[in-house]
């Protein structure tokens, strides 16, 4: 059995969201999601138009691998350095409502779920969701790098 962790994360999390763009009603940008900033340490808002499926898919392959995990700890995760002029730059949080808004809505398509006051885990829905897109993936890449045979998990 392939799982996330055996996939590279970014290939990983580009094709999630594209499987979540095509394939998941509930994920959807919100009529803000265009001129918003992600958070306090960036300056403009995303260039990539499809940023909004693409942060869900990172915030469900964090939920797998961390979780329980809850909002502020995904804020302290998507956060970056802000550059403060002349003054030593400092460590902020990304914004919530984004990162809020996305758990609400993988929330309401069934992947995640919530356990009080832990945080939100992955439903078995989004757990062979996941390894159904890895393993994919993994196949993909077999064909491409015979050598990485090996390390599948059939």
């Amino acid at each position: 059995m392939t799982t996330p962790h055996d996939v590279p994360a970014s290939k990983f999390i580009d094709r999630l969201a594209k499987y979540l763009r095509e394939n998941v009603d509930e994920v959807q940008p919100l009529p803000w999601a265009t001129f918003a900033k992600t958070g306090m340490h960036v300056e403009k808002q995303p260039q990539n138009p499809n940023w909004w499926y693409t942060r869900s898919a990172s915030i469900l392959r964090k939920v797998y691998i961390y979780g329980p995990i809850g909002l502020e700890k995904l804020r302290a995760e998507y956060g970056g350095r802000k550059n403060r002029g002349s003054k030593p730059d400092r460590v902020k949080k990304a914004g919530g409502s984004g990162i809020r808004k996305s758990l609400q809505q993988l929330e309401k398509a069934g992947l995640i779920q919530s356990t009080k006051p832990k945080g939100r885990i992955m439903t078995p829905t989004g757990r062979k969701l996941l390894q159904e897109v890895a393993g994919d993936l993994s196949k993909e890449m077999v064909k491409t790098v015979p050598e990485l045979k090996k390390y599948q998990g059939e």
